[in-house]
């Protein structure tokens, strides 16, 4: 598909997978909305408008549709980027957080999902729904961001079921990308980027990171092409075909990697309480 003229909207505009994703998309002769609670970087900022909007807020969504679409002219393509992630004991009650992760990840989503929709419609476009390898990828202390981003693709694939001749439907799972979205996990004691940096004696073996500008390219890729399930570069792709089809090893991987970085000393986590719990 060519990019050029395709009228695109954006959630999570400003963060580091987003921003980089609408300049891409702009140099390709696309015409991007980008939505976000937070302003971008001017200078990196590249699409057509900027429209501030905390997509937790259905008035502000119902808002920034209609005033996209009235700049658009309509949607070609609708990209769910926004998310929120931090840390969660599963054994105690749901807390603030825990809610905070499914409002960001999945319920705010399909709200603006339903606002697109009929446009999307309209014009046989796309809907791209960005989850996360973490909706595979089973890992401790991220339940509330795990099994909101595991709902998302449970979403997309009833959403294609659905309207599935009327408009392409493509769920994404980004692997570790160094953006902000990780930083309230590092505050509570959990470098992702130090798990899956992997070293021997010193030495690095593997480092799973996904490159911004190359997880970029790979959103711009799911634009132009008609993907069902994909990771945002092979490795992303690969990673999610072992956690898909070898669990049990995947699950042993991330367990031992966990427990060596604990025993490490290189892990110190502060969990929510019992006494936060909503």
């Amino acid at each position: 598909m060519n990019m050029n003229g395709k009228r695109i909207v954006i959630t999570g505009a400003s963060g580091g997978l987003g921003i980089n994703t609408v300049a891409l998309l702009v140099a390709q002769g696309a015409e991007v909305i980008g939505l976000d609670k937070v302003e971008p970087n001017a200078d990196q900022w590249k699409g057509k408008e900027f429209l501030k909007c905390d997509i937790t807020n259905e008035t502000e969504v119902d808002n920034a549709f209609a005033n996209a679409v009235k700049s658009l002219g309509g949607i070609d393509i609708l990209i769910n980027n926004a998310g929120s992630l931090a840390l969660q004991d599963a054994a105690i009650q749901p807390t603030q957080q825990t809610r905070d992760s499914f409002d960001d990840n999945f319920w705010a989503l399909w709200k603006v999902t339903s606002c697109a929709l009929p446009h999307l419609q309209a014009s046989k476009g796309k809907l791209i729904n960005v989850s996360s390898l973490f909706a595979y990828v089973n890992a401790p202390l991220v339940p509330g961001y795990a099994t909101s981003k595991r709902a998302v693709a449970a979403f997309s694939d009833s959403i294609r079921m659905q309207y599935g001749r009327e408009i392409t439907v493509t769920t994404l799972y980004p692997g570790f990308i160094n953006t902000d979205i990780h930083r309230g996990a590092v505050r509570q004691g959990l470098s992702v980027a130090k798990i899956v940096d992997i070293r021997f004696l010193g030495l690095r073996l593997i480092n799973l990171e996904e490159p911004v500008l190359a997880a970029s390219k790979g959103m711009v890729k799911a634009c132009k092409r008609r993907y069902r399930d994909a990771g945002l570069t092979i490795l992303g792709s690969l990673t999610l075909w072992f956690a898909r089809h070898t669990p049990s090893i995947v699950d042993f991987i991330i367990s031992q990697r966990v427990a060596h970085m604990i025993k490490q000393g290189s892990l110190n986590i502060k969990l929510d309480t019992p006494s936060q719990a909503g």
